[in-house]
């Protein structure tokens, strides 16, 4: 048992490091929860401006949904073959350049695919972020690391 929890905080960070990491997770994973969201709001103008219709205008929203839904549970998988910081950082790559590649979308099935490719890139930000948070703190700690994730993703 002494060995298990030995192993597990092997990964532990101190200091103001953990302090960077902490933030630096949360952040990214309350930007893939606005994202899941945020294009509620744009629905109308999408719709003029794009000239799509109310059924393909909600493909934008089912899109990253079913991206989010595919990549959420080979997230694990795809961080120990490529490294939980790699992997992360891939993440926030592909969602910052998918999001603007939204932005530029001419018209809404390009809108469609980089939502979907971005759904990619939050799926995995999110479960990156809480598994780096868990990580960096000791096990006798990481309750209230979790709740610091908590809190910061809902405020």
């Amino acid at each position: 048992m002494a060995t298990a929890v030995q192993a597990d905080d092997d990964l532990v960070e101190y200091g103001f490091r953990r302090v960077i990491i902490t933030i630096t997770a949360v952040l990214c994973a309350l930007l893939e929860i606005v994202d899941t969201t945020i294009v509620n709001v744009a629905l109308t103008d999408m719709r003029g401006s794009l000239g799509a219709t109310l059924t393909d205008v909600a493909w934008v929203i089912t899109a990253y949904a079913i991206a989010n839904v595919i990549v959420i549970p080979m997230t694990s998988w795809l961080s120990q073959q490529f490294g939980r910081r790699n992997y992360f950082v891939a993440s926030i790559i592909l969602f910052t350049v998918c999001s603007f590649l939204c932005g530029n979308a001419s018209n809404i099935w390009e809108l469609v695919a980089f939502r979907f490719v971005q759904g990619m890139g939050g799926g995995a930000l999110l479960v990156t972020a809480q598994t780096i948070i868990t990580e960096s703190y000791p096990v006798a700690k990481r309750g209230m690391a979790q709740a610091i994730y908590g809190m910061g993703v809902i405020v």
